[in-house]
C-alpha cells in the first residue's frame, strides 16, 4: 500500500497540517483538525496570519493556543496582536519569553506561559517541545502527537541535529524540516561574510545536504511525510533543496509516494493545501 492510499482512508475529520507561511519573511503553521487547532510561530502580521488561515477555509477562532519555537521577527510579528485580539494562549521557553518581554514584543494583553519537557495537551494532541540550536534565548522545536498516535515534527533554524532533535523526532509521521540554504549559492552570494559565517555555523541554518540526509534518517525510522521548510530565496530555490533531498533518498533505496511523499512549503500558501 502507497503512502498515499494509506492516507486516503483516515477521515475527514483526523489531523491536518497546513503550512501557512515558511521562509525568512514569515513561518506560520496550523496543525488541527477542521473544528479546532494551533498555530506554531505567528511570523507575518495578525491581518495576514487571518487571512492565511480563512484562504485555507480555516476559522482563526478556532485556533486554541499558539507555539513559539523564538523570538526572531520572522516567528512573532504577528503575536501581540493575533494573541490579544483573539484571548489566545501563548506557549514559550523561558529564555524566550524573556526576550519577548525585554524586547517590549508582549504585553500583560498576552497570556503566555512556559512549556517543559512535559509538554501541554490542547486540542486533543500533545505538544512537546525539544532543543533546537540557532543564535536565539533558548529555542525550541515542536512535536505535536494527536489523539490517533500520529506525530507530527517542527524543526526548524537550528544549526545541526542534535542528539536530542533525533530523539524527539524519531519515529515521527511527518515531519517539517529546514533545507534552508544551498552551501554554493550562500558561499558565492552577496551575503556580508559574518552573515555566511553565521549561517553556516552551528547556531545558524541547516543547508540541503544536511537536510536530505536526516530525511533519509527519517524515512528509515518511520516519516512518510517531509515537509522541506524555511527556503531562502536569497541562497536557494525550492526545486533545488526538493531535488537534493529527493536524490539522497533514492540513493537510499526509498521511492517517492511508496516510502515516503516530499513537499515544500510555499512562502505562502493561498491553494488551501493542506498535508495528511
Amino acid at each position: 500500500m502507497t503512502v498515499q492510499s494509506r492516507q486516503r482512508k483516515r477521515g475527514k475529520k483526523m489531523t491536518r497540517l497546513c503550512p501557512l507561511f515558511s521562509g525568512s519573511s514569515g513561518n506560520s503553521y496550523y496543525i488541527g483538525t477542521s473544528e479546532n487547532g494551533v498555530l506554531i510561530d505567528v511570523g507575518r502580521s495578525a491581518r495576514q496570519i487571518e487571512t492565511a488561515l480563512k484562504e485555507n477555509d480555516l476559522d482563526i477562532h478556532n485556533v486554541k493556543a499558539i507555539f513559539i519555537t523564538h523570538e526572531h521577527s520572522d516567528h512573532i510579528q504577528g503575536l501581540r496582536v493575533l494573541a490579544s485580539r483573539h484571548h489566545i494562549r501563548v506557549f514559550s521557553s523561558v529564555g524566550t519569553i524573556e526576550a519577548l518581554t525585554e524586547k517590549d514584543l508582549i504585553n500583560d494583553k498576552v497570556d503566555i506561559d512556559v512549556i517543559d519537557s512535559v509538554g501541554v495537551e490542547v486540542c486533543g494532541m500533545k505538544i512537546t517541545p525539544f532543543p533546537i540550536s540557532h543564535d536565539c534565548r533558548e529555542g525550541f522545536g515542536y512535536v505535536a502527537e494527536s489523539s490517533d498516535g500520529r506525530r507530527t515534527g517542527f524543526a526548524t533554524d537550528t544549526g545541526y541535529i542534535s542528539k536530542e532533535m533525533k530523539t524527539a523526532l524519531h519515529g515521527c509521521d511527518t515531519v517539517v524540516l529546514e533545507s534552508n540554504h544551498d552551501i554554493g549559492m550562500l558561499q558565492c552570494g552577496l551575503y556580508p561574510y559574518i552573515l555566511k559565517r553565521r549561517i553556516l555555523s552551528d547556531i545558524g541554518h541547516l543547508s540541503n545536504e544536511t537536510a536530505a540526509e536526516y530525511a533519509a534518517e527519517l524515512v528509515r525510522n518511520g516519516t512518510t511525510r517531509i515537509v522541506l521548510a524555511h527556503i531562502s530565496r536569497e541562497n536557494n530555490i525550492p526545486e533545488l533543496a526538493l531535488q537534493t533531498s529527493l536524490c539522497t533518498l533514492e540513493q537510499n533505496g526509498m521511492k517517492q509516494n511508496i516510502d515516503f511523499i516530499l513537499s515544500a512549503a510555499p512562502v505562502a500558501n493561498t491553494s488551501g493545501s493542506m498535508i495528511y
